[in-house]
Parts: C-alpha cells; sequence; structure tokens
C-alpha cells in the first residue's frame, strides 16, 4: 500500500506536469472505486485549470478555481503522465486529458483508491477535518504525542499509526521509527515517558524524510515511467527481516502481530 512518501513523492512527481495546464477532457472507464467516482466530475473539472497540487495526509488535492479534486491511491493505485494516444490498459479506470498532450492516468487493480470532488473549503471536508497534524509539520511535537497517550493502554505502534494522531505514520515506517527511538511496538502508548516520546518524534521525522528523499531519486524519469517511483527503496532495519540478525546487536529479530499487522522489532534494542 503507498503510504505518506511514495503519494508525496508521487506528487512531487506530477506537479510539474499538471500545474497551471488545464483539464480538456476527462474520461471515467470505471466509476466503482472505493466511493463512486461522482457522474458530473467531468462537466465539473473540463475546462478548469489545475493550481496547484497539494498533500493531506495521503490525499492528493488539485484545487481549481471551480472546486478540488481528491485523490487516494488506495492500496494499489498509481498516477502516471502519459502521452495522450497511450493505449489503456486493464486497470486503467480514469483520464485527465491536458492541453499539453499528456494525460494523468489513475490505475488502480484493486480499486480501494478514489477520485471525488468538492466545492467546500478543504479542511473542512468530512474526510480531511479530524485529520491529526501532519509528521513534517511544527504541529507534530513529542508533547503533543506525550499528552495524547496518557492513560492509553494500546500499543505504542497502533497509537502513532493512528490518523487522528498523526497523519502517514503507516506500518513499515512506524516499524522503523520505533526501532530507530528504541522503544518496544507492544509497549503501552500511556508508559512511556516524554523524554522517549520526543525521541520517537525525532525518528518519525527522520524515517520519513529519508524515505521521500529514496523515492525522490527517480523523478527525472517519472514522465512515461511505471508510476512507481521509488516505492520502499529505503534500507529497513525491521520491516520484513523476522529471524534476521538486528542490524546494531545482531539479536534475532522477533515478529508478533499488532492490529492485525506484522509488527517487527528487536528485543535487545528496543524498551
Amino acid at each position: 500500500m503507498p503510504e505518506l512518501p511514495e503519494v508525496e513523492t508521487t506528487r512531487r512527481g506530477i506537479l510539474p506536469h499538471i500545474r497551471h495546464h488545464r483539464v480538456e477532457r476527462v474520461i471515467v472507464r470505471e466509476s466503482r472505486l472505493r466511493w463512486p467516482v461522482p457522474s458530473a466530475l467531468p462537466a465539473m473539472l473540463e475546462g478548469q485549470t489545475i493550481n496547484d497540487v497539494q498533500r493531506r495526509a495521503k490525499y492528493l488535492l488539485l484545487p481549481t478555481d471551480n472546486g478540488t479534486l481528491m485523490i487516494h491511491l488506495g492500496m494499489s493505485g498509481c498516477l502516471r503522465i502519459l502521452p495522450a494516444n497511450t493505449p489503456v490498459m486493464k486497470h486503467d479506470h480514469i483520464d485527465l486529458v491536458l492541453e499539453t498532450g499528456n494525460l494523468l492516468r489513475f490505475t488502480d487493480p484493486r480499486r480501494f483508491g478514489a477520485m471525488l470532488w468538492t466545492r467546500e473549503a478543504i479542511h473542512g471536508h468530512p474526510l480531511i477535518q479530524t485529520l491529526g497534524p501532519e509528521p513534517l509539520s511544527s504541529l507534530f511535537t513529542g508533547e503533543t504525542l506525550y499528552q495524547q497517550s496518557r492513560n492509553r493502554k494500546q500499543a505504542v505502534k497502533t497509537f502513532i499509526m493512528d490518523n487522528h494522531i498523526v497523519v502517514g505514520v503507516g506500518n513499515i515506517y512506524a516499524n522503523e521509527a520505533l526501532f530507530k527511538a528504541g522503544i518496544r511496538p507492544d509497549r503501552p502508548a500511556g508508559r512511556i515517558s516524554l523524554a522517549r516520546y520526543q525521541r520517537l518524534e525525532k525518528a518519525i521525522r527522520n524515517v520519513l524524510i529519508r524515505a521521500i528523499a529514496q523515492g525522490g531519486t527517480t523523478l527525472r524519469d517519472f514522465v512515461g515511467g511505471d508510476g512507481k517511483p521509488g516505492y520502499f527503496r529505503i534500507e529497513l532495519a525491521m520491516y520484513g527481516r523476522a529471524g534476521e540478525p538486528c542490524t546494531t546487536c545482531g539479536t534475532a529479530i522477533r515478529e508478533v502481530r499488532l492490529g492485525n499487522r506484522s509488527t517487527c522489532f528487536c528485543p535487545q534494542c528496543q524498551r
């Protein structure tokens, strides 16, 4: 599933190719996504100029003078910039044909993604308004994590993966950040000190920044590529390495299930 670094990499990849360009046609081949694609989408979007490409959590936002297109990649979705005459494949559900002769193509084999339209202020949209702070913003602090965690018995890993607490810390990056912070993922969130939450906040930032930078190395090849610029090209210390030696101490990495997610940790380095 695309996580925040992959969505941010996608945003940076498509930005220079669609910003300030007019949408000439909207082609919807399959409207049955996670939520139905609005039937009025072509009428609302055709002729509009895309003013920017923004991101809130894992939603990509394409504002125009007439409203905002909201895109979520779901579990298997991707966006690609392609020549307008590119043949259509089985899971190519939506095209935005641009005045430039290119198109923005949404492909989603599992159809858990979304493409929605809103004319209201985006911060008040039901899918946006209850989200927590961005993990790379000044609103995300160790102090805030500490205060919100008081009296919580849930595991710290599921706590930081809650989008109401902080957005975009998916399974892979939660594993990595907790390892770098030296915190066991199954430790109750309410029993972690302020100093350790401050360390965890820095670890989350560093892991995400590094992952975004890794994804960004292929941006020069984005046009006409496979739409997957550097996904997960970060050297993972924990995720998917159960039974292997810890890169720090050599202890065998353990795996447990938390919130129905695979969770790896080092029983020596993480307390």
